[in-house]
């Protein structure tokens, strides 16, 4: 069976559910449509950068954030709950001795809500099966070349959880602004397969 047939098969399965659950009065029309729209308007790796840049600028919401993350980014406005339950965020820090990675081996578990759509790689069988394996040579194919010293710690997101990275703040910027913090970091530093 071609992509398409199967495609355009679960489409209009999906639009008979919805049509239903619309003259049932359960749902307004175009209700699924507005959710999902409202669910990816908000999701951009900027969130993530701007929750970085003020871990590094304060200490105490770092902390704050390490302890309890789903609560610390509303600090900043922004949340976890892009579907009917929020998904429990837990930030993992990366030091001198310890490097973290984020995949999800079972699909493509991801903070949409926070981040937006998941890069294309991450989603890749070969990057959710490599990295748990070979964590160092998946980095390096990425252009991060970790000390031999340094831990790699992966990070296997789940449907309940969801992990973001808190890359090592870079030397040399203590003079910036938390805004000019924010655009050191990358999508790949949130994910841990760059540096920042």
């Amino acid at each position: 069976m071609s992509g398409d047939h199967g495609s355009s098969r679960i489409s209009a399965q999906v639009r008979h559910v919805e049509t239903l659950l619309e003259t049932r009065g359960l749902l307004a029309a175009g209700e699924v449509d507005g959710r999902i729209d409202e669910f990816l308007a908000g999701g951009t790796p900027a969130n993530g950068a701007r929750i970085v840049a003020r871990a590094w600028a304060d200490p105490g919401f770092a902390e704050r954030l390490l302890a309890d993350a789903n609560t610390a980014i509303r600090e900043v406005g922004l949340s976890m709950a892009g579907g009917l339950q929020e998904q429990r965020l837990k930030v993992v820090a990366n030091t001198a001795e310890t490097h973290n990675v984020v995949v999800c081996t079972l699909c493509s578990c991801y903070p949409i809500a926070l981040l937006g759509p998941s890069p294309s790689w991450y989603k890749s069988e070969a990057y959710r099966s490599r990295v748990v394996r070979d964590p160092r040579g998946v980095l390096a194919e990425f252009g991060l070349e970790l000390p031999a010293g340094t831990a790699i710690a992966v990070w296997d997101a789940s449907a309940e959880s969801r992990y973001l990275v808190l890359p090592r703040r870079p030397e040399g910027t203590a003079s910036l602004t938390e805004a000019e913090l924010a655009g050191l970091v990358t999508r790949k530093g949130l994910i841990g397969t760059a540096a920042v």
